[in-house]
């Protein structure tokens, strides 16, 4: 229980102060819808910074982002209804924050079983994440704003510009450098080889994905590709 509290402060301790004061922010300037978007993305991805290192217990942590996302879905039912809460998360569909969230939750639990829990190895947690959250970000970010070129590619979404996904293989790829290079126990070859090769699956797999499912199967994807590289290259 100790473990669980101090876990779940900590946590707090980041997310509430870090999303207050970019909501008030988002009142007091003019932030673009979309940046506004991503840095509410990116705070949420910091969370798992958090889960990783304030919690020494695998299941524990996994537990802990489960039940938050079971206590804040009756809640965020009924905040949604406001019609001024759409507006001010920026929602382009009603019901999507809350969906995010179920999503964003779900996969720290997930990812912290795989990662942590089966594979036993916290900080390949961030490194599978981290291979897609940051550069969908950037992606999302200079696809609208210089996006001229559409892909043409099976199965992949036509509205996306080549602009975008090039700058969604380039972060994701140095996303996952800089973890397995913090994180040790391979050398920089051998980093090198995983975070482009997880960051070239998950690119093609977000290009796929409808729907925001690519908060579940670009992790799940990066799993596919970290965890049996890791192991081959002797990590």
């Amino acid at each position: 229980m100790q473990e669980l509290l101090h876990g779940a402060l900590v946590f707090f301790l980041y997310l509430i102060p870090a999303a207050s004061i970019m909501l008030i922010a988002r009142r007091i300037l003019r932030i673009p819808d979309e940046l506004f978007r991503k840095i509410l993305h990116f705070i949420l991805l910091g969370a798992y910074i958090p889960l990783v290192f304030a919690f020494e217990t695998w299941w524990i942590a996994a537990g802990f982002a489960a039940g938050l996302m079971v206590l804040l879905y009756p809640i965020l039912s009924l905040v949604e209804r406001l019609s001024i809460f759409s507006s001010f998360v920026n929602e382009r569909k009603k019901g999507e924050f809350k969906s995010s969230m179920v999503l964003a939750l779900s996969m720290m639990a997930i990812s912290t079983c795989i990662c942590w829990g089966w594979y036993g190895d916290r900080l390949l947690v961030l490194a599978c994440v981290y291979a897609w959250g940051t550069g969908d970000a950037f992606a999302a970010l200079v696809g609208k704003r210089f996006g001229r070129h559409k892909i043409r590619l099976p199965f992949a979404d036509s509205r996306k510009s080549v602009e975008g996904t090039a700058a969604m293989f380039i972060v994701s790829a140095a996303s996952v450098l800089t973890v397995l290079l913090i994180r040790g126990g391979l050398s920089v070859g051998s980093c090198l080889i995983i975070s482009a090769a997880a960051a070239a699956v998950c690119t093609y797999v977000e290009l796929c994905s409808k729907g925001g499912m690519d908060t579940v199967t670009c992790p799940i994807a990066a799993m596919a590709v970290i965890l049996p590289l890791t192991t081959l290259l002797g990590g």
